[in-house]
């Protein structure tokens, strides 16, 4: 996801990660009165090639594939807009409980059935395809929320928990009821942070999930039967020299599981764990100082480590991996992990100013001989790497770099042109495109996104998750667009995508809506149905939301109304049928919408 998520992006409100560096500022509020601005537009339909290790599917990864693009070829719904519920048929939903942040659909066994594996916070499910109902779960005893819970939360518990979130923004005047009634249960569904967040689903059909410390693989106790039980499979635990947290899971297109430590080690694993290679980026010797200093200030774990995103990888072995202020092109030969620009890898900086000032005591710079200072810095990228360009195209890593209106960053992945000048402005001549990524606001003073960029051919999409407002500013803003999203006085608006030009060879905006709502959702675009989706809130009620990825207007919504169906910081993907699914506060849903 997440991005993923991505993420993908799922972070934590009072132990939740804010999704954006807005944090304690009502500055990012985005005012709803125009639709989309259409300036240019440049398509193409290349996408990633696929990786034959992963599972052969169109979800085997949070999002989507290695390149991380968040992006679909096949169709999804073209609506019209209505009403759907579980009652009317719109719907299919399955309660799985809480943290259920993605889902990975499985090949075809050899009858030509699949199933959907789902790791969360106090259990691994796997779903019939069909009809999403549970055919086995792996209880996860030791988990926080297992624990706090004297056991696996029940359809009850989450039932009362939605009843709540539903009744109260049907009133005025009630934001901050909303707000104070979901951070409980942000606290006790979430405070494991991003442990067991990250996952992939294999071509053999193992679902790998990413720990704090370890690779868990689960699979079928029978391999040849879809029905049979789930067993833990194995387990590969990282060695004390390699530190850090995990916060990623990626695959080569040789087959080695990728994972990345908010620490700067690069980890390759075999999927049968029986050997692995590791890398410290470069400059990584001041991430756990940095990390360490970020939590003595205040900032939660996991918000502004120096690796908190995860890595893009393409066919040939290139891994590209954002840390604090600088992206890093790592080669992979099949053999041997390289850093070395003779093997073709890169290190380059981004923007990333801020009013972070630090100094490492017990760290010095080999530059000076003194500790190491960081002045008016940002915490860096919020978005995982993504890969634009592919076959004959040119080709880039896109993110959003760490400035407090963030900009939309394109970077030369392979040789840079001999003819290419430096862009006015930007710290690397690897940079080919830098622009303000303000979602339409010449006046803002503060937009950042902890969602990865959407890319589909020549474009890249970023959302903000900037509430509508922030009443009380000692209270992360994750808190405000995750459970109390919906709720009028806190929903997001805001959607921009800009696109490259390759005959001009410029990064240009392509168009803006400043009326659309996308929470707290990954979204996902179908070059098919030109369109792109993502979850949002109209009027205090849960939406499905689609526009037109060339304009930019909306092109029709789902409402669906009920908190039961918030993606909760989860992405939203297509189907085999091109149907759109998601991971919701407890449960999964399928629209049961599919294209003309």
């Amino acid at each position: 996801m997440n991005n993923i998520g991505k993420y993908i992006f799922f972070f934590m409100a009072l132990s939740v990660v804010s999704l954006t560096a807005c944090e304690g500022s009502g500055d990012g509020k985005i005012v709803v009165s125009q639709t989309a601005i259409q300036t240019s537009t440049v398509v193409t339909s290349g996408y990633a090639p696929r990786n034959p290790y992963l599972a052969d599917s169109v979800a085997p990864i949070g999002h989507i594939n290695s390149a991380q693009s968040t992006g679909v070829s096949h169709a999804g719904p073209s609506g019209p807009s209505e009403a759907l519920s579980v009652e009317n048929g719109g719907l299919t939903y399955t309660h799985l409980g809480p943290a259920h942040f993605g889902y990975a659909i499985s090949p075809e066994y050899a009858n030509g059935k699949r199933v959907i594996w789902s790791n969360g916070g106090d259990r691994i499910s796997k779903l019939d395809y069909e009809t999403l109902q549970v055919i086995d779960e792996f209880f996860l005893e030791d988990s926080p929320v297992y624990e706090a819970s004297e056991g696996a939360i029940t359809t009850e518990q989450a039932d009362a928990d939605i009843r709540w979130l539903d009744l109260l923004p049907k009133w005025p005047y009630t934001g901050l009821g909303t707000l104070f009634t979901s951070v409980p249960m942000v606290k006790k569904y979430l405070g494991a942070g991003l442990a067991g967040v990250y996952y992939l689903a294999s071509s053999d059909n193992i679902l790998y999930v990413g720990g704090k410390n370890s690779i868990l693989a689960y699979a079928d106790a029978d391999p040849e039967n879809p029905q049979s039980r789930i067993v833990l499979k194995n387990e590969w635990v990282k060695p004390p020299e390699i530190t850090g947290a995990f916060n990623s899971m990626n695959m080569t297109y040789d087959g080695w599981l990728v994972s990345i430590t908010d620490d700067g080690w690069v980890v390759l694993i075999s999927r049968d764990f029986s050997e692995y290679q590791a890398m410290q980026l470069t400059g990584a010797e001041v991430a756990p100082a940095w990390n360490q200093k970020m939590l003595d200030m205040g900032r939660r774990q996991g918000a502004a480590t120096w690796i908190r995103n995860g890595p893009a990888i393409d066919e040939y072995g290139n891994i590209f991996v954002p840390s604090l202020q600088h992206m890093h092109k790592i080669t992979w030969n099949g053999e041997k992990l390289s850093r070395d620009e003779a093997d073709g890898a890169w290190v380059v900086p981004y923007s990333n100013d801020g009013e972070i000032n630090v100094t490492l005591e017990d760290v010095l710079d080999p530059d000076t001989g003194k500790p190491y200072t960081f002045v008016n810095v940002n915490s860096g990228t919020g978005s995982t790497a993504s890969l634009m360009g592919f076959g004959n195209e040119d080709k880039f890593v896109v993110i959003t770099d760490g400035d407090e209106v963030m900009n939309m960053v394109l970077f030369w992945r392979e040789d840079i042109p001999d003819d290419w000048q430096q862009i006015e402005g930007a710290p690397s001549r690897r940079i080919a495109g830098m622009l303000r990524a303000d979602i339409g606001r010449d006046d803002a003073e503060a937009v950042q996104t902890e969602q990865s960029v959407v890319v589909s051919g020549y474009g890249a999409m970023v959302v903000n998750n900037a509430p509508a407002s922030v009443p009380l500013k000692q209270v992360p803003v994750g808190a405000y667009i995750g459970l109390a999203g919906h709720h009028p006085d806190f929903t997001p608006h805001g959607i921009q995508k800009f696109a490259w030009d390759p005959a001009a060879r410029e990064l240009r905006e392509a168009w803006v809506n400043k009326e659309v709502s996308s929470a707290n959702s990954v979204p996902i675009v179908s070059a098919a149905a030109n369109k792109v989706y993502t979850v949002g809130a109209r009027g205090g009620k849960w939406t499905l939301e689609a526009l037109d990825w060339t304009s930019g207007q909306s092109a029709f919504y789902y409402e669906t109304g009920s908190s039961r169906f918030n993606t909760l910081f989860s992405g939203v993907m297509l189907d085999q049928e091109g149907r759109a699914m998601h991971t919701t506060f407890h449960g999964i849903v399928r629209y049961e919408r599919s294209p003309d």
